[in-house]
């Protein structure tokens, strides 16, 4: 192992920190550091706590960059046992602030000018702190009410140097713990340096946050602040204050007179319509991101804050997700079998009947409770959970949409605990599965396509006739790297034959327009022998090419 003295030391610390809050398990497989854990005396009475908690405590006394990273461990609930992901779910990144004077220099550094020229008013003290950034209150020189987020000076180089230590020690954990294999902590590690980093930059915040504001420009269910795009940079976002109650404050909007029962349907059907109807999802719906405007108390409006992670799916994932949600709604169990196999999440060689089985087993054992009790984020999990028996392959974003449904669903639940969830999500998915999918979403998908297709077309004949000249030649190579490609020779013959009746049939048609156009006025049985041969031999022209 290779270390710089100061990594070294690092190290050292946290293997010490691990050992005084008795996480055996952990410092186990850091072997190098083993001596040290004999000696380190652990705190008193920390054994009284069960393991998932004394994780937590040592994650927040390690600092920022940990706690950010339980937080993102928290969301790995397809790895880690529930009791550890519960705790770890609970790290709150309020962390000591950093002076002022020091977020001053940085907005000035990077909008290259003096904080009194840019704002008619700056708030010195901030108004908030957390691991990544903090925010101050400001006023801009029209009157706005902003507020500026500044990122942590050198967060960028202490979590460079944290990360290399998490990747260090996750390699060693992977090698040495004897459930390293099953956990993966080097993947886990390689998805927290992309989150970081990511949220490490303000304009891509700012940037997530605008296009969800565009999403949601007129909604009365969710408010997105506006971004003031001449006051953002890397390391600073400046965007529109915005007032409300915090939405875990449950007192406090009753006290107002929220509608709890509203809030909490809202909260379902926001998830609903940013996942399935925008494809675009605010990954980190925690409750200390969500206000509750007290506007209109019985018709509560959310709004969104900290937009550092936004995520999305491919179009695939997001029709299969659709698909398989559909399919839990209705108990269609079989589909829900087939669907995983189709979207490849599982080998091609699933047997169908085995995994309608465990489908079967886990989602009767739920649907006899009432509705009400059912969660469907823990039943998504769960499902993935048995899944992974088949060799489940699941993408990160899938990951992220099962954590804040999760998300979502317990703050339904805490706001309103009779609330039957099902009976919002499954008519709020049907209504938008049927707007994307209808006609007015295939015409608007056709418009978006044809000018490429009008820009490819005119390359279509030499691209067929350079491909046929290869074909009778003998030039046209065809490296066999999967059993479906054997078939390809054989298609390519139908093509050729389809193309030709396809030429053969749209000739005959031009033909028969051109010899009706001399006969302008004559009635549809009087038209010539010539005109009807001509129609219907290329109508069964481009019926044959069609059926080939």
């Amino acid at each position: 192992m290779s270390l710089y003295p100061a990594r070294a030391l690092r190290v050292m610390r946290i293997v010490m920190t691990l050992s005084r809050y008795r996480l055996d398990e952990l410092t186990r497989a850091a072997h190098w550091f083993r001596p040290l854990t004999w000696m380190v005396p652990g705190k008193r009475g920390i054994t009284q706590h069960p393991p998932g908690a004394r994780l937590r405590m040592a994650m927040q006394e390690l600092g920022p960059v940990f706690v950010k990273f339980g937080q993102v461990l928290s969301t790995r609930r397809d790895l880690l046992p529930p009791e550890i992901a519960d705790e770890l779910a609970l790290l709150q990144d309020q962390v000591q602030a950093f002076p002022g004077e020091q977020a001053q220099a940085i907005i000035e550094a990077e909008l290259k000018a003096p904080v009194t020229e840019i704002f008619a008013a700056f708030d010195i003290e901030p108004l908030a702190s957390a691991s990544i950034a903090q925010v101050h209150a400001a006023e801009l020189k029209d009157g706005s009410k902003v507020v500026v987020k500044v990122v942590r000076p050198g967060i960028r180089k202490r979590i460079g140097h944290d990360i290399a230590l998490l990747e260090s020690l996750a390699a060693m954990a992977q090698k040495y713990h004897p459930e390293g294999q099953r956990i993966r902590p080097v993947e886990i590690v390689n998805e927290f340096k992309t989150f970081i980093f990511d949220e490490l930059n303000m304009q891509r915040e700012a940037a997530n946050a605008s296009l969800l504001r565009r999403y949601h420009e007129n909604s009365t269910e969710l408010y997105i602040p506006r971004m003031h795009w001449s006051y953002c940079s890397e390391r600073i976002l400046t965007m529109e204050r915005v007032y409300g109650i915090t939405i875990r404050d449950k007192q406090a909007l009753l006290d107002h007179g929220v509608d709890l029962q509203a809030l909490a349907s809202r909260c379902i059907r926001v998830f609903y319509v940013q996942v399935f109807r925008d494809n675009l999802f605010h990954a980190d719906m925690h409750p200390g991101n969500l206000l509750v405007s007290t506007e209109h108390p019985h018709d509560p409006q959310l709004i969104a804050l900290d937009f550092g992670i936004v995520a999305s799916l491919p179009a695939k994932d997001l029709y299969y997700i659709g698909e398989n949600f559909t399919a839990m709604f209705e108990q269609n169990y079989r589909r829900v079998a087939e669907l995983h196999i189709e979207a490849g999440w599982l080998p091609a060689d699933t047997r169908v009947d085995e995994m309608e089985a465990s489908v079967r087993t886990l989602c009767e054992a739920n649907f006899t409770r009432p509705l009400s009790e059912v969660s469907f984020g823990q039943l998504l999990l769960q499902l993935f959970q048995v899944a992974r028996r088949y060799k489940l392959t699941i993408q990160p974003q899938l990951i992220m949409l099962q954590k804040t449904l999760l998300n979502i669903e317990g703050l339904a639940r805490d706001l309103y605990p009779q609330l039957d969830m099902w009976a919002i999500a499954k008519p709020e998915l049907a209504r938008i599965i049927e707007v994307r999918r209808g006609p007015t979403a295939t015409l608007r998908q056709l418009r978006r396509r044809l000018p490429r297709l009008l820009e490819t077309t005119p390359e279509m004949p030499e691209l067929i006739h350079q491909t046929m000249r290869n074909l009778a030649h003998g030039e046209l190579r065809i490296t066999q790297r999967d059993p479906a490609t054997a078939q390809l020779p054989e298609l390519l013959r139908r093509w050729r034959r389809s193309s030709i009746s396809a030429i053969l049939g749209a000739s005959l048609l031009i033909v028969g327009t051109l010899l009706l156009d001399h006969q302008p006025q004559a009635e549809l049985l009087n038209i010539g022998w010539s005109t009807w041969l001509c129609w219907l031999a290329g109508l069964s022209a481009f019926m044959l090419a069609w059926r080939q």
